[in-house]
C-alpha cells in the first residue's frame, strides 16, 4: 500500500460477539466496535470513546486508521459508521473496514473552502450557499484524497464553483449519477432588511383609517 497518513488507534481485543458482550464492555467505559473486511474475519475490539469522539471532530470518514493491538501495528481501516446514544451523544458502537492494496472503495470526502478574503463576493456583502459540503466518490485506496478544496477567491455575486473547478480531484470519479459536473455552492447575494418600521407605520396608518369608518357608520 502506498505511504500515506495513518492516525494510530490502540484497541483491545474482544473475546466474544454478542448484545452481552457489547453491554459489559460499555460498563467498562469502552466502546464495542468490528474490524470486518480485507478477505480476513471479523475482529471485536473495545476503543476507549475519548479516541472516537476526537476523530468525529476531523476527517473521519476519507481517514485512513493504523489499528493497534497490544502495541502492534494490524490493520488499516476505515471508520466506516459509528452508533450514537439518541441522549448523551457518546458513542455506542463503532465499525472499521480493512483496506488492501488497490482496493475499490466509495468513500465521502469533505469540501473545504479557501479564498474568502479575497472573493469579490464577499466583500459586497455575498453570502455563501453550500449545495455540497462533502461530495462521494469511487477510488482506490492508495488515492483516498483528504479534501476536495474550492477556491473562492475570484468568485462575485451570481458565481458558481462546480466539480470540475475543485482541487483534489485527480485518481477519483463522483457518484452523481445525474449531473458530470455539478454545482458545489453559490455566492448569492445580500438579504434585504425588511423595513419593520415601514410595515409598523402603514399598519397603523390602515387601522386609523378602519376606525374612522367605523365611527362614521
Amino acid at each position: 500500500m502506498a505511504a500515506k497518513k495513518f492516525v494510530e488507534l490502540n484497541v483491545a481485543v474482544r473475546a466474544k460477539a454478542g448484545k452481552g458482550a457489547a453491554r459489559a464492555t460499555r460498563r467498562d467505559g469502552l466502546v464495542p466496535g468490528v474490524v470486518y473486511g480485507g478477505k480476513s474475519e471479523p475482529v471485536m475490539i473495545a476503543i476507549d470513546p475519548r479516541l472516537i469522539m476526537r476523530e468525529l471532530h476531523g476527517s473521519w470518514r476519507s481517514q485512513l486508521y493504523q489499528i493497534v493491538v497490544d502495541g502492534k501495528k494490524t490493520s488499516v481501516a476505515l471508520m466506516r459508521a459509528v452508533q450514537m446514544h439518541p441522549v448523551t451523544d457518546r458513542p455506542l458502537h463503532v465499525d472499521f473496514q480493512r483496506m488492501i492494496a488497490g482496493q475499490q472503495i466509495r468513500v465521502e470526502i469533505p469540501v473545504h473552502f479557501v479564498g474568502e478574503d479575497e472573493c469579490p463576493g464577499f466583500k459586497r456583502d455575498g453570502v455563501l450557499n453550500t449545495v455540497y459540503h462533502s461530495v462521494e466518490i469511487n477510488c482506490d485506496v492508495d488515492h483516498i484524497p483528504e479534501a476536495f478544496t474550492a477556491d473562492l477567491s475570484g468568485l462575485d455575486i451570481h458565481d458558481t464553483i462546480s466539480w470540475s473547478q475543485l482541487k483534489g480531484t485527480e485518481n477519483v470519479t463522483h457518484t452523481n449519477q445525474n449531473e458530470e459536473d455539478f454545482v458545489i455552492a453559490t455566492i448569492s447575494p445580500p438579504t434585504v432588511a425588511v423595513e419593520v418600521e415601514d410595515e409598523t407605520a402603514e399598519g397603523e396608518e390602515a387601522e386609523a383609517a378602519s376606525e374612522e369608518k367605523a365611527s362614521e357608520e
